[in-house]
């Protein structure tokens, strides 16, 4: 762990103290002040569009042409947006050479379980109707955008639609019934996330439907015929066991399966842009995008 994420970690505990008190409302406005000073270099390029219904963004760099990213932003199913993830999509789509589909699905509580995840496959399925090979695209997202991710595979693998090339979850969050271990033992090393805020914005999202619904909590679906999948996630974040219990149950359903656990690291680094482990997470999705969208191509 580099001497400049330990300093990080110290001041996200201030940063993210009572980062969930008071209304949704409240919290969102919050974020969207804490977001108004990213900038993005000059050369990236952002266009929104209408994917079937579902407000969405095109975000490219210059070379982008090895694929395309469709990606799904974090905030527990209640906050965030292509607004608080633009600079770290952008960054992801240049290391990639991918250009960028961010959209903007519905938030719970207004808008609860399924709108989220139909808004995700009506954007994937946007893209195949315009034109774009399956075997071309890299389906991404952070925390709960990991599980929405997962989720919308699995609708898609159910509704016997052409799959993508890859996924890559960061952070992901896969079991919104909290049951894993780490939800109680890494609460102290977590500045960012407690078990208590993602009690309530599970049952945000849930709504009246049970928490280990597999298209809520993908943690409890059945993992086979899904594509090859990347993993991020720090060993310091609650979250944890979500992923290596993910990535245990996908082996043993001989899925292609590749899990990191980033020693120190902390619930979604990557968008900290700075950071020495940052660039190396960075370079790590780049490989295995292109390992897997060259091997599709090819076959």
């Amino acid at each position: 762990m580099s001497l400049r994420a330990r300093i990080i970690k110290r001041l996200l505990f201030f940063q993210f103290s009572g980062w969930s008190e008071g209304s949704i409302e409240e919290q969102r406005a919050r974020q969207k002040k804490n977001n108004r000073f990213t900038r993005l270099p000059a050369d990236i390029l952002c266009q929104p569009v209408s994917a079937n219904g579902v407000p969405a963004e095109w975000i490219e760099a210059p070379g982008a042409d090895l694929g395309l990213l469709l990606y799904l932003h974090g905030g527990a199913y209640t906050l965030g947006s292509t607004d608080t993830h633009r600079e770290w999509i952008a960054r992801l789509a240049r290391a990639c050479k991918l250009r960028a589909l961010s959209i903007n699905y519905r938030l719970a509580p207004e808008h609860p379980y399924p709108a989220a995840l139909e808004d995700a496959t009506t954007a994937y399925l946007w893209l195949l109707d315009q034109g774009f090979d399956p075997s071309q695209i890299i389906i991404s997202g952070d925390s709960s955008g990991g599980g929405l991710t997962l989720t919308s595979l699995l609708t898609l693998r159910d509704a016997e639609k052409p799959l993508p090339a890859a996924a890559v979850c960061i952070s992901p969050w896969m079991d919104l019934a909290l049951t894993g271990a780490s939800i109680q033992n890494k609460v102290q090393v977590d500045p960012i996330l407690d078990p208590l805020s993602l009690k309530k914005y599970a049952a945000y999202y849930a709504g009246e439907n049970e928490l280990t619904s597999p298209l809520i909590s993908p943690l409890y679906a059945d993992l086979k015929g899904l594509p090859p999948l990347l993993i991020q996630v720090g060993a310091d974040e609650i979250l944890l066991d979500d992923a290596r219990r993910y990535a245990e149950k996908a082996q043993e359903a001989g899925e292609n399966v590749t899990l990191e656990i980033w020693d120190g690291m902390v619930h979604v680094f990557q968008l900290i842009p700075f950071l020495p482990e940052t660039k190396k997470a960075v370079e790590h999705i780049s490989e295995f995008v292109s390992q897997n969208l060259k091997s599709r191509k090819q076959k």
